[in-house]
């Protein structure tokens, strides 16, 4: 059943997937007894299973045949199969190193390459379900000195998605590591990264600082759910914090500029206050790619001021 299931997922995938993209989601808990998903990396697959998710007992074989139905499906070998159990996370602890020691390789998506490790972190290094918003932000107009955004920037690869638009970009995060992941990353893309700035800094506090003057053009802010990290000099909870947080964006988003803003919250509701102040555009539904069956990956809004 699960080998019939992979098939038809990856003959569904054809008529988009070219050698333009070589990351894509081919199984996304499509069936309950099968609840995994699967990504595909070039010849590489991951299989995420939630430590916290119950199978029904007698079921448990029901893992074993995913991994077989990969191997027959995708014609890899099972040393490029890679398995990541995660438990609920809190703060920025998606972030942590691993005990293991993984290869990096690269990946093409759409005019962009990026370095994934498939191993040594909880996440892959590329958030599959925002291919769509950097397909978008590639086509933009950032010419004529247009700077861009990143707040809790990751590995920067929206922020590369821009500066091959023509924005020059400041990308901002906690993590040293994944700052240098960045760099390679515009690296990888004949950016050079010295004529872009990264920033190790608590976002939070950062927004917070209102001797900043620098405005821009164009910002994406996409942070974590919640986040209790002894890095950051506060707690937040994106419902509860997302006003002012959007507010302090909006503060230095230029006249004509554009935000986005995305959470993977599944219960998000956009308060009617920003709704009010700011014209605010809702493309969720528009910016989840067709290989993910979950349609609440995340909430992705445009807001721009009104004039």
């Amino acid at each position: 059943m699960i080998a019939n299931r992979l098939k038809k997922n990856l003959k569904s995938r054809k008529p988009w997937l070219n050698e333009s993209i070589e990351a894509f989601r081919l199984y996304d808990r499509d069936i309950p007894e099968y609840p995994f998903i699967v990504e595909v990396f070039q010849n590489h697959a991951v299989v995420w299973k939630k430590t916290d998710e119950a199978i029904d007992k007698g079921k448990e074989h029901h893992f074993t045949e995913l991994l077989e139905a990969i191997e027959e499906v995708l014609a890899i070998d099972k040393s490029h199969i890679h398995i990541k159990e995660r438990a609920r996370q809190t703060g920025l602890e998606q972030y942590e190193k691993l005990g293991r020691k993984g290869i990096s390789f690269t990946i093409k998506e759409f005019k962009a390459q990026y370095l994934v490790n498939l191993d040594d972190y909880l996440d892959t290094g590329l958030f599959l379900d925002h291919r769509p918003l950097r397909k978008e932000i590639q086509k933009l107009n950032g010419k004529l000195g247009k700077t861009m955004l990143n707040l809790f920037c990751y590995t920067a690869s929206v922020s590369v998605s821009a500066a091959l638009a023509g924005y020059k970009t400041t990308s901002i995060d906690m993590s040293k590591t994944y700052l240098e992941w960045g760099k390679k990353n515009f690296d990888l893309n004949n950016l050079n990264s010295n004529e872009h700035l990264f920033l190790r800094e608590d976002v939070l506090a950062w927004l917070r600082d209102e001797k900043r003057k620098e405005k821009f053009d164009l910002i994406f802010f996409d942070p974590p759910t919640f986040s209790n990290s002894k890095k950051m000099e506060e707690t937040f909870e994106v419902e509860k914090d997302h006003v002012w947080m959007i507010e302090a964006c909006m503060a230095i988003l230029n006249e004509d500029g554009l935000l986005y803003f995305s959470n993977n919250k599944r219960k998000f509701k956009m308060s009617d206050t920003l709704i009010s102040r700011y014209n605010v555009v809702d493309i969720s539904e528009k910016s989840i790619p067709p290989d993910f069956h979950d349609q609440k990956i995340h909430h992705l809004y445009k807001l721009r001021h009104k004039i």
